[in-house]
């Protein structure tokens, strides 16, 4: 059968062809691909056929361009889902979704869309997932015990537990007033966005002269006939070895997306479709009405609470952006793949465990933590520690400055001496 031949770079087009949009891309920070993998989810497809489709040769510029131009809005599906990301386990038990502050949830209980958002950072999901424009989506979660939907129908957003019989509920009052309904802009979007579409427009944005797009093959995922588009990085810090795209030849929609990172192994992060179908889905896919007995938590509420409670105590109640604002801001430090977000610290600096206080729960606890799952290093601008993933990694100096991105340890070392 003919094989793609690689179509090398995209160093002179941006993915919609405007020489501004590329400037911006070029600047965009890779680490939101990493990122979105440790935030939201991975997902593992599984082929619905074999073999390697005969199809007609393209371009890895029309193959984006086909991407770009798609204009699917209505389809439904199965995925199977997995993320293997080399979180550290807490103690106590917790790993994975765990360590990125997974669990129970927030306020909003079990059925809180980012309590399952977390937990998709982790194992393997199957999820049933629907959309009819932008206005109606459904994801599904499916578990042996249980299953978790979210469901976003105009202004209204549901949650829904099964096992705990709970469902989380929110409503935007001002969406819809001149004409057009969105979702509720303080909820999560990663389960709304628990797609191929979503993981290969994050990948794409990365796309300039810091990386080689190549089309390599075809393949039959959920029994589509798909053309692999294979993305680079041609920067040798990054710890993104590749990501490959399976894009629909007949709509240009992604069916598959996998991340690998450059040290081999298992993919990392993996989202496909094992059946999709492109009708429109039935309107009763997107209506929610929660079963008797079941316990409702109204997202306002929930979040009104929260900050009323946590308000005082350091970062509890506040957003991200609130958070970094007190530690100094937000920074990005170079480019492309290898770009680093920077936090400059309060001088406080990590627990050391000296002196007073090492029993249960004090400092000389968190240190002996942080020291079994951290590398103690050194440079020019004094000592800290690396904590590291398989596609991220951080590192935090002894005065709290903190350094994080999709690049090796070395990268953040030099990147915290050239800023001492």
């Amino acid at each position: 059968m003919p094989r793609n031949e690689p179509t090398e770079g995209t160093d002179g087009w941006d993915g919609e062809g405007s020489p501004r949009r590329r400037k911006a891309v070029r600047y965009a920070v890779p680490v939101a691909v990493a990122g979105l993998a440790a935030a939201t989810i991975g997902l593992v497809p599984a082929f619905a056929g074999s073999g390697s489709p005969d199809l007609p040769k393209i371009s890895a510029q029309d193959l984006i361009a086909k991407m770009a131009k798609s204009d699917v809005q209505q389809l439904s599906g199965t995925v199977r889902a997995s993320a293997d990301l080399g979180l550290p386990s807490l103690p106590g038990g917790a790993g994975g979704a765990g360590a990125l502050g997974g669990g129970k949830g927030g306020d909003g209980g079990s059925a809180d869309p980012q309590s399952k958002l977390m937990e998709l950072a982790s194992g393997a999901h199957t999820l049933r997932v629907a959309a009819d424009g932008p206005d109606k989506q459904r994801v599904s979660i499916v578990d042996k015990a249980a299953e978790y939907s979210l469901v976003h129908n105009g202004n209204e957003v549901w949650g829904y537990d099964s096992g705990s019989n709970t469902a989380f509920h929110h409503t935007a009052p001002e969406a819809g007033k001149h004409g057009k309904q969105h979702a509720p802009k303080d909820l999560p979007q990663g389960l709304e966005n628990a797609t191929p579409q979503d993981l290969a427009k994050q990948a794409l944005q990365a796309a300039g002269d810091t990386t080689s797009v190549t089309v390599d093959g075809t393949a039959k995922v959920a029994g589509r006939d798909a053309y692999q588009l294979l993305i680079k990085p041609k920067q040798t810090a990054s710890t993104v070895g590749s990501i490959r795209i399976a894009v629909d030849a007949a709509n240009g929609v992604p069916l598959k997306f996998t991340l690998t990172p450059k040290s081999g192994g298992a993919a990392a992060i993996d989202v496909g479709f094992t059946s999709v179908d492109f009708a429109k889905p039935a309107a009763s896919t997107f209506a929610f009405t929660p079963p008797k007995g079941a316990k409702v938590v109204k997202g306002d509420e929930a979040g009104a609470t929260a900050q009323r409670e946590h308000g005082k105590d350091g970062a509890h109640g506040k957003d991200m952006k609130a958070v970094t604002k007190d530690m100094g801001g937000l920074n990005v430090l170079g480019k492309g793949w290898t770009s680093i977000a920077t936090v400059k610290g309060d001088g406080s600096g990590l627990p050391s465990g000296k002196g007073e206080g090492k029993g249960k729960g004090s400092g000389g606890d968190a240190a002996a933590f942080l020291d079994s799952i951290g590398d103690k290093v050194h440079g020019s601008f004094g000592s800290g520690r690396v904590f590291s993933t398989r596609l991220v990694n951080a590192l935090v100096t002894d005065n709290g400055t903190l350094y994080v991105g999709a690049v090796d340890k070395q990268a953040l070392i030099d990147a915290a001496n050239a800023a001492k």
